[in-house]
């Protein structure tokens, strides 16, 4: 095969042309919606660790798919060849958060979407799911559950922890209690009235209780 062969071939000739202009407008459209999201994510973040890198990748999906789109929707033999690569390709990394789901499924669409010319869509799309994970994402439908664990040496003190229990939270549950010859140990799952934690210094000032732990839970658990 020869240099001229190569310049010949039917792959030089199947290359479709495209628009730069096009390409950059909806490029930077996508890198301003990422944007966006970029700042939703951080607003409405309510993990216990927040993550810059997974934040730039939202930016980057987003300008990712928009290019990957852009080459597909401009040659159908590339699209073929687009499914096959991408169906081989694997990730790894640990979704922490399900509401991380959310915003890589949104990077995602808005990729898709301005790459397919329909930037109306995906400005409207993005600012109605952006301010529906502003009013309730930082919002509590329920009260903050903790965890109480109390260390007792005999059954009355076990009964006075109980009655401050019942006289200073709103509600509670035994969870586990467990005996042994060092004592009894209750665990309680509870609702607080009010933010103060001072019921617990006056549990821990009961006679023959060793200590007293409160533990606040942020688990998707709810009894």
């Amino acid at each position: 095969m020869t240099f001229q062969d190569v310049f010949q071939s039917s792959f030089l000739e199947s290359v479709t042309t495209f628009s730069i202009t096009d390409t950059v407008i909806g490029m930077l459209s996508s890198l301003i919606i990422g944007l966006f999201i970029f700042v939703i994510y951080k607003k409405t973040f309510t993990g216990v660790m927040y993550s810059t890198g997974f934040a730039l990748t939202l930016i980057g999906l987003s300008l990712v798919t928009t290019l990957v789109i852009m080459a597909v929707t401009s040659n159908v033999v590339l699209s073929l060849g687009m499914v096959g690569a991408l169906s081989i390709v694997r990730f790894r990394a640990a979704i922490k958060e399900p509401m991380e789901i959310v915003y890589l499924f949104w990077a995602i669409a808005v990729g898709i979407v301005i790459g397919a010319g329909m930037l109306v869509l995906a400005v409207t799309g993005s600012a109605l799911i952006g301010i529906i994970l502003l009013l309730f994402a930082n919002r509590n439908f329920y009260d903050n559950a903790y965890i109480l664990i109390v260390n007792c040496k005999t059954q009355e003190a076990e009964e006075r922890a109980l009655a401050l229990l019942e006289e200073s939270v709103k509600r509670f549950v035994i969870k586990a209690k467990t005996v042994s010859e060092a004592g009894i140990e209750l665990t309680a799952e509870l609702r607080m009235k009010h933010a103060s934690t001072a019921f617990v210094n006056r549990i821990q000032d009961v006679s023959d209780i060793e200590h007293a732990t409160l533990v606040s839970y942020n688990g998707e658990y709810l009894s």
